[in-house]
């Protein structure tokens, strides 16, 4: 065992590569290899002195393991990893561990469990968020797989991960696919939480004509304060580079396509799928696609014409505080849209994950940590199942506090022809929510009058049977 690599790398890439580094650093001698033997040599050459085993086969790889093996792949999700684990699976022995860390379909995980299991290996699908500067310095982990693997991986896993006042931003999240569950809900969340940013951007932006550097110092101020976030501070310091080429704010140079990757589609998808309501998430989506659309919008906006008249500019330090309460109750909007899908899919393949600790590993070293997160932890403390962040009693005073603010941002919004999709969304979702007697009622009569669909009584108990009614 003596002079044997404690954990194994494949794939190094910009992730790959920083994972590795942090693995080392934390006193875990690393093996690593990639399908281009080039690679591994500068990549050895590069960190001279560390303890780092370049290996040029995925037999020496294998080789040079301590046992139980713990194999970590940062490598393209699909294809490329069922290639490797094949690969791997003869070279492997009872007990081994295949982790994969990239961005996978969790019943792409599941299926690969399944796989590995006769053969009494164990996989680990883990959700690895950060970043590059997380991958070296510190992710949030969401790793998903047995017991047995969690308490091989944990003492690595812990010791790389970002440390927060709450304790290793790592916890064993559930059983096979629970953590690539969890990291794709993670990344839904992280696509609304943009839009809002960005909707709010656009509303000072074009509502009160505030240039770069106003809108740093806003970001500024509000990351000081209740939207305390990575997303609002990075945000503030993008406003404040500079275009090298033409000396203008930067950021008015990026073209407005925003691009994406999958995993904000995943969460909307299964979402329907578990019959959860998630239209801050759907709207965020929406908007990336309708970016996407550069020139056809360009063409459009020559031929449909918004308001005939601009709404009135609102007081300036105002409608700032509205933006602000805005985004705040939107973005409360969004995690509890993303924590009841995490409990939807919890109860569906019976992880039993772990509310309160699904808050507590967010709460640093990746993209969404933000300082609410604590308000989150609170509430699933006071009552592990609870159904709704909505419904618990900090959120239920935080939006009672900022729906004034949100409506009026909103119908700033909507009056001067500026699109707030996912705030709108927010705002929707909430009225939604709260409200005891939607008009799904005609809908339910639509359906059995063109479709003998039935409907149940309102007036007749809880457990009315269906009926059908001729309405002609």
């Amino acid at each position: 065992m003596s002079g044997k690599a404690q954990f194994g790398v494949i794939g190094l890439a910009v992730m790959g590569e920083n994972l590795a580094l942090n693995i080392e650093d934390h006193g875990f001698p690393i093996a690593v290899w990639n399908r281009e033997p080039s690679v591994v040599d500068r990549f050895v050459a590069a960190n001279k002195g560390k303890k780092i085993t370049g290996t040029k086969s995925l037999e020496d790889f294998v080789g040079a393991l301590e046992r139980p093996r713990r194999i970590m792949m940062m490598i393209k999700a699909g294809a490329p990893v069922d290639q490797t684990i094949e690969k791997l699976i003869p070279l492997l022995e009872d007990g081994d561990i295949i982790i994969d860390g990239g961005n996978s379909w969790f019943k792409d995980t599941q299926q690969r469990t399944k796989l590995l299991e006769p053969k009494k290996i164990h996989f680990v699908g883990s959700g690895v968020s950060g970043g590059e500067d997380g991958a070296r310095y510190g992710p949030s982990l969401m790793p998903g797989g047995t017991k047995h693997s969690w308490e091989a991986i944990k003492p690595a896993f812990e010791a790389i991960s970002a440390k927060s006042d709450s304790g290793p931003c790592v916890t064993h999240v559930g059983p096979d696919g629970a953590g690539h569950f969890v990291k794709m809900v993670h990344n839904g969340i992280e696509y609304g939480d943009m839009q809002l940013i960005a909707e709010a951007y656009d509303l000072m932006r074009r509502g009160l004509g505030m240039e770069a550097n106003e809108l740093a110092d806003v970001f500024d101020e509000w990351n000081r304060g209740s939207l305390e976030s990575f997303l609002i501070e990075i945000t503030g310091k993008i406003f404040r580079v500079s275009d090298k080429e033409s000396g203008a704010p930067l950021v008015n140079k990026v073209l407005d396509k925003a691009g994406q990757k999958g995993t904000g589609k995943w969460t909307a998808q299964i979402a329907l799928d578990l019959g959860v309501s998630v239209p801050t998430i759907a709207a965020s989506i929406d908007a990336r696609v309708l970016s996407s659309m550069k020139d056809e919008r360009v063409r459009a906006a020559k031929m449909l014409t918004g308001p005939a008249a601009a709404a009135s500019r609102p007081d300036k330090k105002q409608f700032i505080k509205d933006i602000h309460d805005g985004l705040y109750a939107s973005k409360i909007c969004s995690y509890a849209q993303g924590m009841a899908l995490i409990q939807a899919g919890s109860t569906e393949w019976k992880w039993n994950i772990d509310m309160r600790e699904m808050a507590r590993i967010w709460k640093g070293g990746c993209i969404i940590r933000a300082r609410f997160l604590d308000s989150i932890m609170r509430a699933y403390e006071k009552q592990r199942d609870l159904a709704n962040l909505l419904l618990a009693d900090e959120f239920r005073k935080m939006l009672t506090d900022s729906q004034a603010s949100w409506r009026r941002a909103i119908t700033f919004a909507a009056s001067s022809g500026i699109a707030t999709p996912s705030m709108s969304a927010s705002l929707a979702y909430f009225d939604s929510y709260r409200t005891a007697d939607l008009p799904q009622n005609l809908t339910q009569a639509q359906r059995d009058y063109f479709g003998a669909h039935t409907y149940q009584r309102n007036d007749k108990g809880a457990d009315t049977p269906f009926v059908h009614t001729d309405w002609n």
